[in-house]
């Protein structure tokens, strides 16, 4: 994500789609209690650090990766709540308090048009937002960097009306300008429904007041003023209109040539032929001349814009994840490992059996520092303490080994995601599920990519009767242990 996709493309589980996609109501109307979301919440620096495993590379989720100039990671929060961490460069928002009172007024918002912003951190030099995560990319990936199937003409029509709808319910907020409003700023979500990133609502951090956009894309009054305003926001929108008939970047002095000329052909994605009616392309290509028309008080307001979108919808009883072709539920677990098998039957003795079997190869770098370490008589005790919670863990006592593996993390001189998972999985023997939960996400921290560890949390959510929250962890574990062979 720009602001919260992921190049991981980590899919996940979900219920099916409820609400019918055609909304003739106003968005403003959406209540807060329907998105299960939590108030807003100041974070502190450790507990972004360890949601992400130390701001690990491997969750790093920006669209340039550690060379954008803000990183996003993903994360996970104590509550397994996935999130996405945005974490501003040291010389970002020098003023704490105009940070915290941005980033509280945007945390006010929640729609299920936006991927809404849970929290933030303001500690010392660091600036961080916390946001929902968005596990199925970004609109810029599926429209211009797609690789099974192009985005259809049904799903492209729902991506302008939703994001319509977002910048409707923003402007009923008091929120109408947005930062850079483009393809990279609208991510899918766990249904594959499109969300406009809260990311670009915050204030531009160097002064606090105003707002930037792309100069390659920008509306001629930004060009006067160096000033976005709530009509240079629908120019932008525009511009995204065009992305979408497109499927290409196409500059907009370009594509008002083509249109003057109804030279249309030339600006519609040839991969959508047969999808739609002249008419249908003709009423997209008008919407979209009238976004990008020169005097800004000429273009449409997001609530014209909604009312003029909401006709043109197609398909509307197929859910979005079928319209993209993104897996899920049951579909987006293809192929299932044993231990994958294992955790969805709840075979306890079967992950034994492969916890067995793995030993303690996937701990890198583990066994050269008890090697150099042995020589001193606290390690040879530490050591002690593994081997027999190891021997214990054999012989399927797992209140022994309990206390073994308890001693020898207590030490807390040598880490060791597998002696995690193991206690992990003797706390679920021993029918002590959120513990089982505990040891199972501090493996994760120690290993971002340990497709172990997310299985033995979904193993612990299952026991603790959250399902929903073990199939998403079920799903992590297959991409990641795909994503490990595939490599190996």
């Amino acid at each position: 994500m720009g602001c919260g996709c992921s190049k991981l493309s980590v899919c996940c589980w979900g219920s099916e789609i409820t609400e019918p996609v055609l909304e003739t109501h106003s968005v403003e109307n959406e209540e807060k209690n329907e998105l299960d979301l939590p108030a807003f919440h100041e974070y502190t620096v450790e507990q972004l650090r360890t949601a992400t495993s130390g701001f690990a590379v491997e969750n790093i989720v920006s669209e340039h990766g550690e060379k954008a100039p803000n990183v996003v990671y993903k994360g996970k929060l104590e509550n397994q709540r996935r999130i996405a961490v945005k974490r501003f460069n040291r010389s970002a928002w020098p003023d704490a308090r105009q940070f915290l009172e941005e980033a509280r007024a945007v945390g006010q918002l929640r729609n299920i048009r936006l991927t809404n912003l849970l929290g933030c951190c303001c500690e010392g030099d660091e600036r961080l937002l916390v946001a929902e995560y968005m596990p199925n990319d970004t609109l810029a990936k599926h429209l211009f960097h797609w690789e099974t199937q192009p985005m259809k003409w049904a799903m492209r029509l729902r991506v302008a009306l939703y994001l319509a709808q977002a910048l409707e319910y923003c402007t009923s907020k008091g929120r109408a300008l947005y930062h850079d409003l483009n393809a990279y700023r609208i991510v899918f979500d766990d249904d594959g429904n499109p969300r406009l990133s809260c990311f670009g609502m915050m204030k531009n951090s160097r002064d606090g007041k105003s707002y930037s956009t792309n100069l390659a894309f920008t509306p001629p009054e930004y060009l006067r003023t160096g000033r976005v305003t709530a009509e240079s926001v629908m120019y932008s929108f525009g511009t995204l209109l065009l992305d979408l008939l497109s499927g290409k970047h196409i500059p907009p002095s370009h594509a008002l040539d083509l249109i003057r000329d109804r030279n249309l052909q030339m600006l519609t994605d040839s991969c959508l032929e047969g999808q739609f009616s002249n008419d249908e392309g003709t009423e997209l290509v008008r919407l979209a001349s009238r976004c990008l028309q020169y005097e800004p008080r000429e273009r449409p307001n997001p609530k014209s814009l909604v009312a003029a979108l909401v006709p043109l919808q197609k398909d509307t009883e197929v859910a979005s994840h079928v319209l993209m072709g993104i897996p899920h539920g049951a579909a987006a677990l293809p192929n299932l490992s044993p231990l994958g098998e294992a955790c969805v039957r709840n075979d306890l003795t079967a992950i034994h059996e492969i916890l067995e079997s793995i030993g303690y190869k996937d701990d890198e770098g583990a066994a050269t520092e008890l090697s150099f370490q042995m020589w001193t008589n606290q390690m040879q005790e530490t050591l002690n303490s593994k081997k027999k919670g190891d021997v214990a863990f054999h012989h399927k006592d797992f209140r022994a080994a309990i206390e073994c593996y308890t001693q020898f993390i207590d030490v807390g001189t040598m880490v060791s995601p597998t002696v995690f998972a193991r206690r992990s999985l003797s706390y679920v023997m021993s029918d002590m599920p959120q513990e089982a939960l505990n040891d199972a996400s501090q493996a994760q921290v120690i290993s971002p990519v340990w497709h172990i560890a997310s299985y033995l949390q979904a193993a612990a959510l299952f026991a603790l009767g959250r399902d929903d929250e073990a199939q998403v962890a079920l799903k992590e574990g297959c991409v990641l242990e795909t994503k490990k062979n595939a490599t190996a």
